[in-house]
């Protein structure tokens, strides 16, 4: 591929700092399985970030982590409410769900947000043994409509899920464009909003790969080291996944890298709706922009752009920019899309959304 990608921050290559960082970890023999110096520097630098209490275990990828630190939540009679576009309802090919046994309540939302009136629309179950009963609620931050929850929202519905005996999970593959996005840190963007557990990615903002999940309670890690072998999802050579998080916690690289896609992303936005037949449908508040624009001009971009339909019916399209995203990738992209919008004809577009978001 010649020209940057805005299908997905999944495209982008990996930081330098971070690929410093694995060239070092490389160095020498480590004992495996976490009993390193790279993973403990990372575990005090996840300290540092998110509060002396917090436990991090660091996993292979999202969707295992959010599989994990759900099971580590639920228990297979009970269910995990959501927002229906949810990465963990939409994108996970029903892992969570045969992972934990548990039921996902898919609740309607706002641009990608639930509120606690989601939780009170399951509250009947409590107690009636034919219904999965509530165990959970599943905040995704930020969300895959590219919108954020204020820490005040993730309070309302974090207080209403703890006053009924609920847990709070929250799929954070984003959590630093939102947290940029908010002007706050990552701890008060999740932990001390009232999260529980934190499925915190990195390969969405500079990292080869690994995710991790962050427990804000020591006291609900006991079972988890079992949940995460279990689970297929305990890296040997941990050392090279916290080699990347330490490098992606130290000095702000996630913060800088986060605040350069978001900032590509409204670069991209205020370009496009500048332009005739364009109509962005969606807030622009992190790195993701969703934009309705002509079917013929969306065929002729694709020729040339790969790029998510996110709704055929309307044809919207996802773009979305990266840590590495530059102004002139983003002007190459709308000159691109400029040209596009001159195309004759209305055509089938070929192809819609994948799953790998």
């Amino acid at each position: 591929m010649t020209h940057a990608s805005f299908a997905s921050d999944n495209n982008s290559g990996v930081h330098p700092r971070v690929m410093q960082a694995l060239a070092q970890a490389n160095a020498g023999h480590c004992v495996a399985y976490g009993d390193d110096p790279h993973t403990r520097r990372a575990e005090a630098l996840f300290a540092e970030a998110f509060g002396p209490g917090a436990r991090v275990f660091f996993v292979y990828n999202g969707t295992g982590a959010n599989a994990a630190a759900l099971a580590a939540l639920v228990q297979p009679w009970q269910a995990v409410i959501c927002c229906a576009s949810a990465h963990i309802n939409v994108d996970e090919c029903g892992a969570p769900e045969r992972f934990t046994g548990a039921k996902l309540y898919a609740e309607p939302g706002q641009d990608g947000r639930i509120g606690p009136e989601a939780i009170d629309r399951h509250l009947h179950c409590l107690g009636f043994q034919h219904h999965s009963q509530p165990g959970a609620v599943s905040l995704t931050q930020a969300t895959e409509l590219g919108t954020v929850y204020t820490p005040d929202e993730i309070r309302a519905v974090a207080d209403r899920a703890h006053a009924h005996g609920l847990a709070v999970h929250m799929d954070g593959a984003r959590l630093a464009n939102a947290a940029a996005a908010l002007g706050c840190s990552l701890r008060e963007a999740s932990f001390d909003a009232g999260v529980d557990v934190l499925s915190f990615g990195g390969t969405k903002n500079g990292l080869m790969f690994g995710e991790a999940v962050v427990f804000a309670d020591p006291g609900r890690t006991r079972a988890f080291p079992y949940i995460r072998k279990q689970s297929m999802q305990l890296h040997s050579k941990m050392r090279f996944v916290a080699a990347q998080y330490a490098a992606l916690l130290e000095d702000g690289l996630w913060l800088a890298n986060a605040q350069n896609a978001n900032a590509m992303a409204r670069r991209l936005a205020d370009g496009a709706a500048a332009l005739p037949g364009v109509e962005i449908a969606r807030p622009v508040q992190t790195n993701a922009v969703f934009a309705r624009i002509p079917p013929a001009a969306a065929r002729a971009l694709l020729e040339h752009h790969f790029f998510y339909i996110w709704d055929e019916p309307t044809c919207e399209a996802r773009w979305v920019a990266s840590f590495d995203t530059t102004p002139a990738d983003v002007d190459a992209f709308l000159a691109a899309l400029s040209r596009a919008l001159l195309a004759p004809g209305e055509a089938a577009l070929p192809g819609g959304r994948d799953s790998a978001t």
